[in-house]
């Protein structure tokens, strides 16, 4: 690794990017959204390399600008906003940069544990969200919120190679990613530099669970960002679902322990059909987000998808919310069960005293 004097005579350009999601609806209808606010639809950016394939948007975000974001430090970060169609908002401030990899990195510390940017961001959702009112879906009242930051190298003098980047500045660029102004040990820095990825020779990606660090031009950068803005934007909606079912599950448990008796069975088909609603409300919703990005013969992007989903940890919920989902459907199909047989039982003991009354009032009054 590099002697701290070497790497403070690097100068970067380039700018840091702070992400803040917000999972404020079930839906968003875009279309009417448009109309009310009048803002413009984003697209993902074509692959900077040769590919008969491409990736898209299956319903493109409505984006809107911010005003101008001032720091108590006096920085100044020009903003803007995006609403996904499956209810997520995704506020994205920008600061462009330009000095050493000193500055670099006390920056990324104090802005991952210093600068509350949630709390300016929430303000400004809701300001937002008064307006887009009509086009929301279901709103909830709690929202879940991602940060992430993105810092954005596209110059660096000397022009290195990736190759070059990381065995001159690997622990620089480890530190960033980190947010730490430490050294750090050389085991933790390979295991930052492990999550990396590259096409050029002169482009190169590193990502962790809460920022990432990206050596590329403005152009080629483009992509790598949505991707990862999508990305967490997918764990928020996971989050959520593994919320949701965790809650109608305890709900359920909580029924099924009140009492196992005849009639308490017969509260079991409302709960049932409750919980069978969530659970195609899940299965829809969670497909949705799922396929909100399409990635058409462009192996790079879905590879670097991958890594970004995997480091931001949407596996992860994505394995809960479907061990929950199974959970669910065995309870659903047992609440059936004990529901059919109480009323299978309650159909028998009709029968029998029917028969009874029948046979009652055919010997009645008849000598033996």
């Amino acid at each position: 690794m590099p002697a701290a004097s070497q790497s403070a005579e690097v100068t970067l350009h380039g700018s840091v990017l702070v992400l803040l999601q917000y999972d404020v609806c079930e839906a968003i209808r875009l279309d009417q959204l448009q109309e009310l606010i009048r803002a413009r639809t984003v697209k993902l950016p074509s692959p900077k390399h040769p590919t008969p394939g491409y990736v898209r948007y299956q319903r493109p975000p409505v984006v809107d600008s911010l005003e101008t974001l001032v720091l108590e430090s006096g920085e100044r970060l020009q903003g803007e906003i995006k609403y996904y169609d499956y209810g997520v908002l995704s506020v994205v401030f920008e600061l462009v940069f330009t000095g050493g990899w000193e500055k670099l990195t006390g920056l990324a510390s104090r802005w991952v544990w210093d600068v509350d940017f949630a709390a300016q961001a929430t303000e400004i959702v809701r300001g937002r969200l008064e307006r887009a009112a009509p086009a929301l879906i279901k709103p909830y009242k709690e929202w879940l919120s991602e940060d992430y930051l993105i810092f954005h190298v596209r110059e660096i003098n000397g022009s290195p190679s990736a190759t070059d980047l990381i065995q001159q500045h690997g622990s620089r660029i480890a530190q960033v990613v980190r947010g730490d102004t430490g050294r750090l040990a050389e085991s933790e820095c390979n295991e930052v530099l492990q999550s990396r990825i590259s096409y050029y020779e002169n482009d190169l990606a590193v990502i962790g669970w809460n920022a990432a660090f990206i050596y590329d031009s403005t152009t080629g950068a483009e992509t790598a960002i949505q991707l990862l803005e999508y990305a967490n934007s997918q764990l928020l909606v996971f989050r959520h679902y593994d919320d949701l079912l965790t809650k109608e599950l305890e709900r359920v448990y909580t029924l099924l322990d009140e009492g196992t008796g005849i009639f308490a069975r017969w509260r079991l088909a409302r709960s049932a059909t409750s919980l069978h609603t969530v659970l195609l409300d899940v299965a829809e919703l969670t497909e949705h987000a799922d396929n909100a990005i399409k990635f058409l013969s462009d192996m790079f992007s879905a590879r670097l998808y991958k890594l970004a989903a995997l480091k931001v940890g949407v596996p992860d919920y994505k394995d809960l919310v479907t061990k929950k989902v199974r959970t669910a459907e065995e309870l659903y199909r047992f609440m059936v069960d004990q529901f059919n047989q109480s009323r299978a039982f309650f159909l028998e003991m009709t029968v029998v005293i029917i028969l009874v009354v029948e046979l009652v009032f055919l010997f009645w009054g008849k000598p033996f």
